[in-house]
């Protein structure tokens, strides 16, 4: 998973949720990505039919892909390790394009949702514990430039492999904390 650089998701369930960031959340706790990854997803559930259409006429199949069918969520930044929840998981700064700086800790059991918009780029700087890897090594700086979305940039300290409480108390704590931090399914809507 270190290796991939986008995932693309397709299906009913995928391409139909009623936010975004539902697409998102669940593709990141189905796949788990790992370290820094771009997600999107096949927004009107297209992409098998292209695959025909790409052997009649490439050039249409494409695009509709490009024009009609993929929709970029955002990126997904995935610390590989576990630690304690509240423990420091990794220090960030965000470099957006207007020149704003965003630094800030990554806790273990957090997750968290930074706007960065469809289009606009950051560069990220990951300072991960040292019993944490990026992608670079335990406890080594990854830079790496990260594409907003229609969710934004997704900062995922629940850790690798993500692993639920098994008390069913501590297990809808943790699941109300994440949905919370997200918006997934706001108030009054």
């Amino acid at each position: 998973m270190l290796k991939l650089d986008l995932i693309v998701g397709s299906g009913g369930i995928l391409s139909h949720a009623p936010r975004r960031v539902q697409s998102m959340l669940m593709m990141v706790d189905a796949y788990e990505p790992l370290g820094v990854t771009r997600l999107s997803v096949d927004s009107i559930f297209m992409m098998p039919h292209l695959g025909v259409l790409s052997t009649i006429n490439e050039k249409a199949a494409t695009d509709v892909f490009v024009r009609d069918c993929m929709v970029y969520l955002g990126t997904c930044v995935a610390p590989i390790g576990q630690g304690k929840d509240g423990e420091r998981c990794a220090e960030y700064a965000i470099t957006f394009p207007d020149g704003r700086v965003d630094k800030g800790t990554l806790s273990f059991g957090d997750l968290r949702l930074i706007p960065l918009t469809s289009g606009q780029k950051a560069s990220m700087t990951v300072q991960p514990a040292k019993q944490v890897n990026l992608g670079a090594g335990t406890g080594v700086a990854v830079t790496r430039e990260v594409h907003g979305g229609v969710v934004g940039l997704l900062l995922d300290g629940r850790g690798r492999p993500l692993e639920l409480p098994t008390d069913h108390a501590a297990r809808v704590a943790s699941l109300t904390k994440w949905y919370s931090a997200v918006g997934l399914y706001p108030k009054g809507g």
